[in-house]
């Protein structure tokens, strides 16, 4: 079984760098270009998009090493937050040569559970399905998501399925399970003794019934089938606490999935790569070394 949990402490000298990179040009994709499915036919604005799309941070093949990342933005599934867990993770992961898929899934107040979790599963099928065209190996696809991302980015980890043989739409028929997870300050229970109050209350109602509670706590739906896990979080988080990453890397322990937890001592909710933040800024430079080690990206030379 491989695991690893470091409390972090102002003596940290791992320091992330990445250089610049060329300017992509962002494309921006209908995860369903017919119309998804329980639309509530809103104005598509960018506070309550009634259209989830991807927007492609995507490297031409000489540059690409083969891996892909779904990043799902935080915002309290109220809204998004494109910028600094959105924009700024598509550019950090191009310096890595890895591919970026930023999610723009569907949100309170028109949308509520199910919906963000069709989007995730939706955009994992896509990326998939689009490996070859974007010069991504189907079996290095990992997804990424920030507080109430990071709660979509467990439940794609945690309740996915293999597709649908006979769908008639081929992206149907793709696995959305991913590869490997990436869970930032997440929220990634339901428990209403340690969620985040506004996610709860945006996704599944304040007062949902227990059943329900229990299936969207994603660290009770943990399995042994459940892919690699790095979790990064801060011990003093006012707004979710670190609670929550730490009973789902004991789920992951517990069940044999190979998971790795950073604790940094004191930090804010929100910081995205804190770059400005010479204790947590090193937590970006933790998360390649942990890609190097299960070979998602090159070892370095």
């Amino acid at each position: 079984m491989q695991w690893h949990l470091r409390v972090m402490t102002a003596a940290v000298v791992c320091v992330v760098m990445f250089g610049a990179v060329s300017a992509q040009a962002v494309e921006r994709v209908l995860l369903w270009p017919n119309g998804a499915p329980m639309a509530a036919d809103k104005p598509d604005t960018e506070t309550h998009p009634d259209k989830p799309t991807l927007d492609l941070y995507v490297l031409p093949a000489e540059k690409a090493n083969g891996t892909a990342v779904l990043v799902c933005p935080g915002g309290g599934y109220g809204s998004l937050a494109m910028g600094h867990e959105g924009k700024q993770i598509g550019e950090f992961y191009n310096a890595l040569g890895v591919q970026a898929f930023v999610l723009r899934y569907r949100h309170a107040p028109e949308y509520h559970h199910p919906v963000p979790m069709l989007d995730v599963q939706r955009a994992m099928r896509w990326v998939r399905s689009h490996a070859e065209q974007y010069h991504v190996k189907p079996d290095r696809i990992g997804v990424m998501g920030f507080s109430a991302g990071g709660h979509l980015a467990a439940t794609l980890t945690t309740h996915y399925d293999a597709g649908q043989s006979d769908a008639k739409d081929p992206i149907d028929r793709v696995s959305c399970r991913p590869d490997f997870s990436i869970l930032c300050y997440g929220v990634l229970s339901m428990d209403p003794k340690i969620t985040h109050g506004g996610s709860r209350a945006n996704l599944i109602g304040a007062d949902a019934p227990q059943a329900l509670t229990d299936l969207m706590s994603n660290e009770k739906q943990v399995t042994k089938q459940t892919p690699p896990v790095f979790l990064f979080h801060t011990a003093d988080d006012g707004a979710v606490p670190v609670a929550n990453s730490v009973r789902f890397f004991t789920a992951c322990h517990q069940a044999g999935v190979p998971a790795e937890l950073h604790i940094f001592r004191t930090g804010r909710h929100g910081v995205g790569l804190a770059q400005s933040n010479p204790l947590l800024n090193a937590w970006p430079g933790l998360l390649s070394q942990w890609m190097r080690g299960l070979n998602f990206l090159p070892t370095e030379k």
